[in-house]
């Protein structure tokens, strides 16, 4: 298998294999290099799907998992070289698909577009918005409850004592978009750019976004809805782990700060015929901009009502 040879040319040790639960959560396990084998590309991987929050019962826990080959890359963040593959879940007595895998769902919405006859392609292009903190604490009893985010940025700490305070901080709700040293995230957000390049997700820009206390918007290049998918996946898993390694911490969490901006994920969407956008052409605003670009806008909000009780369940997020 040729993914298996470019691993070990790489010095890879482990294969980490991931997917996606029910709510959305990154899932994974590992194995040594040497115990993935060409079949596993073919008969999948055996996991518990009955420790998955909303997969399978006890009783019928056997899963699953077969790598996409496609989707390997070495993982930029962890010490020790390691090979990461993610992968579809399968019934392992039919071998039929599992219809609660969010990465079969897509699929299947990829699929049906072609024979729709509007359109044969579809392209995603995310703006996942977070806040970078240097500190989360919360805690809650039977006698006390507490919150508290603090970040170097944060303008709140302009007259902190004990510390020396090297001033420059945005003012609430003017994060966008100063330069170093008021932008203190520079180095960092380029630094998240890098890896995720070394991961193949590709970066058009980052940049500090309106949130003062440290909110932060890296824009991914738009892509296929599957392979989006996977990319962002990626994505907030190197954020997170290249914010701790450098003692901070990412939130992608729609409104962390009170006062200030919250946090939320525009998506560009486009739809194609053989090559060609149905969306109009080469213009500023509404210029050229054919009559599909609004009847895709109009039933675009009318399934917002339908899927507010599956998307936005909290109450901060339905606010956002």
């Amino acid at each position: 298998m040729d993914v298996i040879r470019r691993a070990r040319e790489q010095g890879v040790r482990i294969v980490d294999v991931e997917f996606t639960d029910l709510l959305g959560t990154w899932q994974h396990f590992s194995l040594p290099l040497e115990q993935l084998g060409g079949d596993a590309f073919e008969e999948g991987l055996g996991f518990d799907g009955s420790s998955i929050r909303g997969f399978q019962e006890i009783h019928e826990s056997d899963m699953l998992l077969v790598p996409d080959p496609s989707t390997a890359f070495v993982d930029p963040v962890l010490a020790v070289p390691t090979l990461s593959l993610l992968g579809d879940i399968v019934d392992p007595t039919t071998g039929a698909p599992y219809s609660r895998d969010p990465r079969y769902v897509a699929r299947k919405a990829e699929a049906y577009l072609p024979g729709s006859g509007v359109a044969t392609t579809s392209y995603w292009g995310p703006e996942a918005e977070f806040y970078i903190f240097d500190s989360l604490r919360f805690d809650q009893g039977a006698h006390h409850a507490h919150y508290e985010i603090d970040s170097e940025e944060g303008i709140w700490n302009s007259g902190r004592n004990g510390t020396p305070s090297l001033a420059y901080r945005p003012r609430v709700k003017e994060g966008y978009f100063p330069v170093p040293p008021t932008d203190k995230l520079q180095d960092l957000r380029s630094e998240i750019a890098l890896k995720l390049a070394d991961a193949g997700v590709e970066v058009e820009v980052h940049h500090h976004e309106v949130g003062a206390p440290g909110q932060t918007e890296i824009d991914l290049r738009f892509a296929t809805l599957v392979r989006m998918a996977d990319r962002l996946q990626t994505y907030k898993y190197i954020v997170k782990n290249v914010c701790a390694a450098r003692g901070k911490v990412a939130t992608f969490m729609p409104k962390p700060v009170f006062g200030d901006n919250g946090s939320g994920m525009h998506v560009h969407q486009s739809l194609w015929r053989e090559g060609a956008s149905l969306f109009g052409h080469t213009g500023f605003f509404l210029t050229g901009v054919a009559y599909s670009a609004p009847v895709f806008a109009y039933f675009l909000f009318q399934m917002v009502f339908m899927d507010t009780a599956a998307t936005i369940p909290t109450g901060a997020m339905a606010e956002r």
